[in-house]
């Protein structure tokens, strides 16, 4: 599968003027990400149907505006390009630059929400991605390795975290849905924002609650008791997709394992301060 992936990269890319003979996987979990040589680009391969046409009209709209996001490849036509099953969609490729301060980061994801929110797109509230979780929580032989405290511990903070955003209000827009930090690139042209095909609505500070703790503070307006709750809610969720008996996350079980720890330490205080 991983080897007829990249097959199908590099018969596209040729198909379409780019010339590649070689291909590095840079990662490899719901869809392949590879960068293409000698025509330096990258490209993306996942599985029809997939979401790359949301995708790409996300990012489009969003380079139109000048927002801090991976732009597309300009050599290729920005759409999915089908072949053997599969889409692959051709982004530039950027070489990487120094880290990015939590300052940067702040700005950046302030920049993106502001420019999202003047993109007239459809897209699936976050709830809808709870309801997700809740489904795996609900059905051990979906998530048949997940122990019962385990279980009966998400499905709490879930219900809790609900009830915290809920009772704040506040306003929606889009949002990126997963900015962590594996989805921002550090360039020479700024922190740039990838991965566009978990866009949903919400509360900015769901998206806030996905990178790290020390960017917070550096975010205009957050509201501390929605941001904790967000960070709770996120944590929990993708715990419960890493125990889901399907989850082809590499190194995945550790990382929940590792993510469960933490939200029962942010767990240990008082969920509505």
């Amino acid at each position: 599968m991983h080897l007829d992936a990249i097959t199908t990269a590099l018969r596209v890319a040729s198909s379409i003027g780019l010339a590649a003979t070689d291909a590095l996987v840079l990662s490899n979990s719901n869809r392949l990400t590879l960068h293409l040589l000698p025509c330096d680009t990258l490209a993306q391969v996942a599985p029809v149907p997939s979401v790359a046409a949301f995708e790409i009209e996300i990012a489009r709209r969003l380079g139109e505006l000048d927002a801090p996001v991976a732009r597309l490849d300009p050599r290729a036509e920005p759409r999915p390009h089908p072949l053997d099953g599969r889409e692959v969609t051709f982004w530039t490729h950027y070489t990487p630059a120094s880290p990015i301060s939590p300052e940067a980061y702040a700005d950046a994801l302030h920049r993106l929400h502001r420019s999202m929110r003047e993109i007239p797109v459809e897209a699936p509230s976050f709830r809808d991605r709870v309801s997700s979780a809740r489904r795996l929580l609900d059905d051990p032989g979906r998530t048949p390795e997940l122990p019962a405290a385990h279980r009966e511990l998400l499905m709490d903070v879930i219900g809790h975290t609900l009830s915290v955003i809920g009772a704040r209000g506040g306003a929606e827009q889009l949002l990126h849905g997963e900015p962590h930090e594996g989805n921002l690139l550090a360039t020479a042209h700024g922190p740039l924002f990838i991965d566009f095909e978990t866009c949903c609505t919400g509360p900015v500070e769901f998206d806030i609650a996905h990178a790290p703790p020390a960017v917070e503070t550096h975010y205009p307006g957050a509201d501390p008791a929605m941001l904790r709750a967000c960070r709770m809610l996120a944590l929990a969720l993708v715990i419960t997709w890493r125990w889901d008996r399907d989850d082809q996350l590499p190194d995945g079980r550790r990382r929940g394992s590792l993510w469960l720890a933490e939200l029962m330490s942010l767990r240990g205080g008082d969920l509505t301060a």
